[in-house]
């Protein structure tokens, strides 16, 4: 950040040094708990089955709760949201709809239009749009077609259903703004773009998580109506909060409890339940609500009929204050609390958007980091508690087998949690969290270190040292990025602070040893050096299901997989190198992580005229080898990302180092003099380049040449917005593998896959996918400090246009970043061919960030809701302004310069 002093930084410091607990209330509501593995008690495992959307309204979630524009405290205990009804939904507008699994034609996918606009680090300052329909919500004729549609069809979307036409709709924006750290003002307007007076319907909500009606000693909570414009909330541990309101309204009262009469055709303990304020809305039934006006759920219920072009606000606060003459809610201060929070917030940005970017590019990447903090959640998920109320029995493994992540007992998940996608993953990753760091590092360095180090707690990482997946399946692998991401942020905050956190660093690191040994004795099955892994990420770019058994039998072993673990090395050498300046013991690290480098880069990159080889030395390029049971070997060989990934195993050994430390060059001395026909390929890493650097890679300068040479080549892997994850050359050449008379296709599509190998959201056969090309672009700047400008390469290949590494890296940055800035048209290609999104000005600056982006055109598919790698887009726009090819060459950028340098290069 820039040394600006501004109150939002202020305000940061005060939570890192625990003076104030700014970030006790948050946007950690989750947006979608039903659906999801911690509320299916089915004896199936079908999550999507078990709990629906149409029971959500109903049913009381056992281990969190969701809703629109959402917040609570830290551990979800209160919870506020909004709720609407516009008088023609068979339902209140509780939550966010969407397709299951099975119901979309290509997997499961939100169908609701609302944006995350603004958000500090602290959450002082929050805003958030909802677009609603005026007409009754299509729920019905969404599923119906998406279900008639083949995966060769798009995605059939709320907009195509009609229901925006002629501006019928309401746009409702939720701000939060905060006195202090527990007293919240809240502001919810709502606007009718349509030329007719409608009928609108808003109910802020204030709920109690339901804790008590599972066992246990909980106390139960309770919201009764103080007074007219007033509700109270009393607590065990969170004392007592009032929720008021300026202006008086219908007070309804319920249960947060289950519907069973509804759900489970059983009689209802008590007759106020969870739906109640929805049948009293909806269907009148007065009888369904509280006439005491007490419960664990209440709705502030507002009634307008609003007119053409006008627009309604209702002003709520939330605060621990007792009403009493000497406190006033909504005096002259309550507007001035919202002005003096957005300024700070605007301020605060000033700080981190760099002055030279265009006001395009300050938008994207404000919203982008918004949404990186609107996603976070709160996630809960006891497994011992809920292994053993699915009937686990630790005492028989066997009773024991199909239970799903039955050897995660030991996992207790109760934090905050930054999520890929607060509807469509609510659930963590943990490789989608190291680079949810990457960009939340931006803002706020202390969050993204503690959200790295949740997943090496011994309540996350398993005794084993596998660091778990995702809730679907925990034993899955992720790809290790761990490492690298703890580097980055290591050295991040050094450029921040001035000094890098040691503590951190070198707690992280021993955790990490542990998950490095698990790689190593797991995943190397043959002992070869070269790494199976298994789903890695880029599961449906390869010919077969790689979480599942392989139908020829025998094994796989991956071009990506080995890169991984190249890369998770190079990155633990680098932290070794660190440490080692702090504290030379850990020199004997550093050797350690050079040779286990050295042995699986000189592994991967042998000559390459065998089968059983990975790299291709007549293609010139990397791919999967298929052992089959009868001992043959063969090349899969499919030209995707999985051959790129190796690009990525590059880091810098810096001079000075070397010269402290002579043992790590002794070390590679002597690996290539006693294994030249691993060193065959590598990069010779006595070779010193600019400033006497010296370089680790798995590519010599040869052979990176004819890797680049494909990757830029605008007809195979680099698209006009980034680096496509299958080459184009696919679409004409499919790689076809028969087995057993099946065959097994893979063929380059721009868009949705056509393919369900994967199951849902089976989008990676070609379109761009962010984490990738960010590791790619941090890459080719690595390479840039080794061979300076030295090294040039056609780019576009063909093009006869001559470039350094430092601007290829600059050239594919700005066609990521050109995704969702404007054209000279004035389009944005992230919006394709959506028209409203375009042109209109109620819809074209408000952002989605999507999970992958057509391989062509560079639309938006996928997840469209802020999934967190997406937000890598702030780094790099804020890493290509202001920064020169000289700063990288002197090491005077250090770590600013790119979103992975390894390690500073002085």
């Amino acid at each position: 950040m820039k040394n600006r002093p501004n109150t939002e930084g202020i305000r940061l410091e005060e939570c890192r040094m625990r003076a104030q607990p700014w970030k006790k209330w948050g946007p950690y509501l989750s947006e979608r708990q039903w659906g999801t593995v911690r509320e299916d008690y089915s004896e199936n495992g079908a999550a999507w089955d078990y709990f629906t959307h149409d029971h959500s309204r109903s049913r009381a979630y056992r281990w969190g709760e969701d809703g629109i524009a959402g917040i609570s405290d830290e551990k979800q205990r209160l919870c506020f949201s909004v709720a609407f009804w516009n008088g023609a939904d068979p339902i209140l507008k509780e939550r966010l709809f969407g397709l299951t699994n099975s119901e979309g034609n290509h997997g499961e996918d939100v169908k609701e239009y609302y944006f995350y606009l603004d958000s500090t680090p602290t959450h002082s300052y929050m805003k958030y749009l909802y677009k609603y329909p005026q007409a009754a919500f299509p729920y019905l004729d969404l599923v119906h077609t998406n279900r008639e549609k083949s995966r060769h069809e798009p995605e059939y979307e709320l907009i195509d259903t009609g229901v925006f036409e002629e501006d019928r709709y309401f746009d409702i924006f939720i701000e939060y703004a905060k006195t202090d750290p527990n007293d919240i003002v809240i502001r919810i307007k709502a606007f009718n773009r349509g030329s007719e007076t409608k009928l609108l319907d808003i109910i802020p909500t204030l709920w109690f998580r339901n804790t008590w009606s599972w066992g246990g000693d909980t106390s139960k909570p309770s919201l009764s109506a103080w007074d007219a414009t007033t509700i109270q909330a009393s607590h065990a541990e969170l004392g007592d909060f009032f929720l008021y309101s300026d202006a008086a309204f219908t007070p309804l009262f319920t249960e947060n409890e289950t519907n069973a009469e509804r759900i489970f055709k059983a009689p209802n303990p008590t007759p106020y339940v969870k739906d109640g304020i929805n049948n009293y809305i909806v269907s009148g039934q007065t009888e369904c609500v509280n006439p005491a006006r007490t419960g664990t759920k209440a709705g502030l219920h507002y009634h307008f009929d609003i007119p053409a072009h006008g627009s309604v606000e209702i002003r709520l606060r939330l605060t621990p204050h007792v009403p009493a003459v000497s406190f006033e809610p909504f005096g002259a201060g309550f507007e001035d609390v919202f002005a003096a929070r957005k300024q700070e917030a605007d301020e605060f940005y000033q700080s981190v958007i760099p002055d030279a970017a265009p006001e395009d590019h300050r938008l994207v990447m404000r919203q982008a980091l918004a949404g990186m903090l609107w996603s976070k959640q709160y996630y809960y998920f006891d497994l011992d508690r809920w292994l053993r109320e699915h009937g686990y029995n630790p005492g028989n493994p066997y009773l024991n087998r199909h239970l799903r992540n039955a050897q995660w007992f030991h996992m207790v998940n109760d934090d905050v949690i930054s999520m890929p996608d607060k509807w469509e993953y609510p659930w963590y990753a943990a490789w989608d969290l190291a680079f949810h760091t990457v960009a939340i590092g931006i803002v706020d360095i202390d969050f993204a270190k503690e959200q790295l180090d949740l997943m090496l707690r011994d309540v996350y990482l398993h005794p084993n040292g596998q660091l778990p997946a995702y809730e679907w399946n925990f034993s899955d692998v992720n790809p290790p990025v761990h490492a690298w991401a703890l580097l980055y942020l290591f050295n991040l905050e050094r450029e921040q602070r001035g000094a890098g956190d040691f503590v951190f660093l070198e707690n992280a690191f021993r955790k990490l040893l542990l998950n490095f040994t698990w790689w190593v004795n797991r995943k190397d099955r043959s002992g070869s050096n070269v790494f199976e892994g298994g789903f890695l990420g880029l599961d449906n770019i390869g010919v077969f299901d790689r979480s599942a058994p392989l139908p020829t039998g025998g094994r796989l072993e991956q071009a990506d997989g080995t890169a991984w673990m190249a890369i998770y090395c190079q990155s633990m050498l680098s932290i070794a190198m660190e440490l080692t300046e702090h504290d030379s013991t850990y020199e004997h690290m550093a050797q350690k992580f050079v040779e286990h480098y050295l042995w699986i880069a000189g592994s991967m990159d042998r000559v390459g005229v065998h089968q059983d080889e990975l790299w291709d030395e007549e293609d010139g390029f990397f791919y999967d080898v298929l052992y089959l049971p009868d001992g043959d070997a063969m090349r899969l060989q499919v030209r995707s990302m999985v051959g790129l990934l190796p690009l990525a195993a590059v880091s810098i050994l810096p001079e000075t180092f070397i010269r402290k430390y002579p043992s790590i060059m002794d070390r590679v001395n002597d690996f290539f003099k006693r294994r030249p026909e691993l060193a065959f390929g590598l990069h010779p890493p006595n070779d010193p380049g600019v400033d006497g650097r010296h370089l680790l890679s798995v590519l010599n300068e040869e052979n990176l040449r004819r890797v680049l040479q494909r990757m830029l080549d605008e007809e195979r892997f680099l698209s006009p917005h980034g680096i496509r994850a299958l080459s184009k050359w696919h679409l004409d050449h499919p790689y076809v593998f028969n087995v057993h008379g099946e065959d097994y296709r893979v063929q380059y599509e721009a868009a949705e896959s056509s393919t369900g190998l994967f199951g849902g959201n089976s989008n990676w056969r070609g379109p761009v996918w962010f984490p990738v090309n960010v590791l790619l672009v941090k890459s080719l700047v690595v390479l840039y400090e080794y061979y300076g400008d030295r090294f040039q390469i056609e780019c576009p290949t063909g093009s006869g246009k001559m470039m350094n590494l430092f601007e290829v890296a600059g050239e594919i940055s700005n066609r990521l970043i050109g995704i969702f800035t404007k054209d000279r048209h004035g389009r944005r290609p992230v919006f394709g061919a959506t028209e409203k999104f375009q042109t209109d000005p109620h819809w074209q600056d408000y952002l989605l960030f999507y999970e992958y982006f057509q391989g062509d055109n560079g639309a938006g598919i996928g997840a469209n809701h802020q999934t967190g790698w997406t937000g890598l887009v702030a780094r790099l726009i804020q890493a290509r302004r202001g920064v020169s090819s000289e700063h990288v060459l002197s090491g005077s950028a250090a770590e600013s310069i790119t979103v992975v340098s390894h390690q500073h290069s002085s």
